[in-house]
């Protein structure tokens, strides 16, 4: 009987973290686990066969993937250097598996040979709870991502952790998405949260994003503020009920101007305009997006610059493909052509879906 003891925890703890678990979302994801294949199983079925290092690692793998703390493997004829094998295969899912690298402090191994085959045993060390490698969410594309970040905000939630296929960007990609998000639902754009951004592992195409999230004032207080706002922008976008898109559009901006006051220094949120009566043109914006969305209109915020400086517009999707651009705080409440915002000195920044048209004669009223 040979019995060999290795601890992969030394190696570990200089890569990871045990430290400071996030806390878990406060939305409920309809998702579930990342899926891997169960191992073929020995005689005992809570024991898991293996035959060569690859399946080795799958077997490891499946044990994190379930959460589990011990586990069960048996090595029959397995040609490799088991020992050394065992140490590579539980480094390799620690550290270059996405859900390992998310997931697990370390990893121990022992094993013994019992005849004709090792038997080993291994004890999975975590630095997540079971509820948050549960609650990993599935996704591919930035869409996907961007959707997620946005649910997130609108619930102001402390944490979204997305297991991505295919993932080529880094976090300042996140970032730009996170940012994104944030003006796609203005009723909660209360604030622009600081966010910690990691991606797990450093590099690979598939890999766990973790965005923690701080808001710049509590959570309780967030969620009365968005619902007020919601409340006194449902009054006013009411005068936009029964009219036809176009023509909503433009009385959304003549409604806002009636409420609202541009101020360059006031706020930068639609509960400064709506609410409290001054906004700057990000708040302006805001507000304008979120009036319109109440009244069923497409409608974005964006971000540039006019004449030079930092500035804040819409977009309006119309039907047939058609886009168009009003600014609530600097225009005319009037609708424009890109070419048209183009020539008054609007400029989209970089990132945006929009590329800069093309130089026409036509000029703002």
């Amino acid at each position: 009987m040979k019995n060999r003891i290795t601890a992969v925890g030394l190696a570990l703890a200089v890569l990871f973290s045990a430290s400071g678990c996030a806390s878990m979302l406060e939305r409920s994801y309809s998702a579930s686990a990342p899926h891997v294949d169960r191992p073929v199983t020995a005689e005992d079925s809570s024991v898991l066969r293996v035959e060569n290092y690859r399946e080795l690692v799958s077997a490891v793998l499946y044990l994190v993937a379930q959460g589990e703390e011990t586990g069960t493997i048996q090595l029959h004829g397995y040609t490799g250097e088991v020992e050394a094998d065992l140490t590579a295969a539980c480094l390799e899912v620690a550290t270059e598996d996405p859900l390992g690298a998310y997931a697990v402090d370390y990893i121990k191994h022992e094993f013994a040979q019992v005849v004709s085959y090792y038997q080993v045993t291994l004890a999975i060390h975590y630095r997540r709870t079971p509820e948050q490698i549960r609650s990993l969410v599935n996704v591919t594309g930035a869409g996907a991502i961007r959707s997620e970040l946005q649910e997130a905000l609108s619930l102001f939630s402390p944490e979204v952790v997305l297991r991505v296929a295919y993932f080529a960007e880094d976090d300042a990609s996140i970032a730009r998405l996170l940012r994104q998000a944030y003006y796609d639902t203005p009723v909660t754009a209360l604030g622009m949260p600081e966010a910690e951004i990691a991606l797990y592992p450093d590099a690979g195409q598939a890999r766990v994003v973790e965005v923690l999230l701080t808001y710049p004032r509590e959570v309780e207080q967030l969620r009365r503020a968005s619902e007020q706002l919601a409340d006194e922008a449902g009054g006013i976008s009411s005068a936009l009920r029964g009219l036809e898109a176009r023509p909503a559009a433009v009385r959304a901006a003549s409604e806002l101007r009636r409420y609202a006051r541009f101020d360059p220094e006031a706020g930068a949120t639609a509960y400064d305009a709506i609410v409290d009566g001054t906004a700057n043109d990000e708040g302006m914006a805001l507000a304008y997006a979120l009036l319109c969305q109440q009244g069923g209109l497409s409608c974005e915020v964006v971000e540039g610059e006019r004449l030079g400086q930092s500035s804040f517009w819409n977009a309006l999707q119309f039907s047939a493909g058609e886009r168009l651009y009003l600014d609530p705080a600097q225009g005319d409440g009037l609708l424009h052509t890109a070419e048209e915002f183009y020539q008054a000195g609007y400029r989209w920044a970089d990132g945006a879906q929009e590329a800069e048209p093309a130089l026409g004669e036509a000029e703002l009223p």
